[in-house]
């Protein structure tokens, strides 16, 4: 979903108190097929009539363009990074309309999800396919290859957030015996 507004290169209108135009949540991760496209909007301070207001206007623009419906969530600067928000983890996730980077590049993160396994009650077999599943066999690309994953070390994997569901399906096939977690990487 998310390639396909990057790929129509939007022409939104919108005013300069506009922070920035992120569209988060399951939306932006390839293998999913999500039943709405969320959006926020994020201000510098104006008042919330006046971003609720523009915030429509936005969503407007943008459902013109979609097959889904569309929510548009709206935030001034302070308030998206409240500790009562509980979308601001989607959000920093998630990925500029505007730029086409992710949100949180804008402050300096780059987010990344890390994948930690274990493959010390596999048998040789069972090692030997989660090894080609990451790398490849046959000249085939694997998971790492194909979407820009790295081998940290044995047991822990570090991929862009766009990929996670891919590897997890990937991953379940073989084993339940694995974590994932978001974090944020210094530029």
């Amino acid at each position: 979903m998310m390639q396909k507004l990057l790929q129509k290169k939007l022409k939104l209108n919108y005013s300069k108190d506009v922070f920035d135009i992120v569209q988060f949540g399951s939306s932006i991760i390839e293998g999913r097929a999500p039943n709405d496209l969320d959006i926020a909007v994020i201000f510098y301070k104006i008042p919330l009539k006046d971003q609720l207001n523009q915030a429509q206007k936005i969503k407007k623009q943008i459902q013109e363009n979609v097959d889904i419906s569309v929510h548009v969530n709206s935030f001034d600067l302070y308030s998206l990074f409240d500790k009562s928000n509980f979308a601001k983890e989607s959000v920093l996730f998630g990925k500029s309309l505007i730029s086409g980077n992710y949100f949180s590049e804008r402050f300096g993160f780059n987010p990344r999800v890390q994948i930690a396994y274990s493959l010390k009650s596999f048998e040789k077999k069972d090692k030997v396919r989660f090894n080609y599943m990451l790398n490849g066999k046959g000249g085939a690309y694997g998971l790492l290859r194909k979407y820009n994953g790295v081998l940290l070390n044995p047991g822990l994997i570090e991929i862009l957030p766009d990929y996670e569901e891919i590897f997890v399906k990937s991953i379940k096939k073989i084993t339940s015996d694995f974590k994932s977690k978001k974090i944020f990487l210094l530029k």
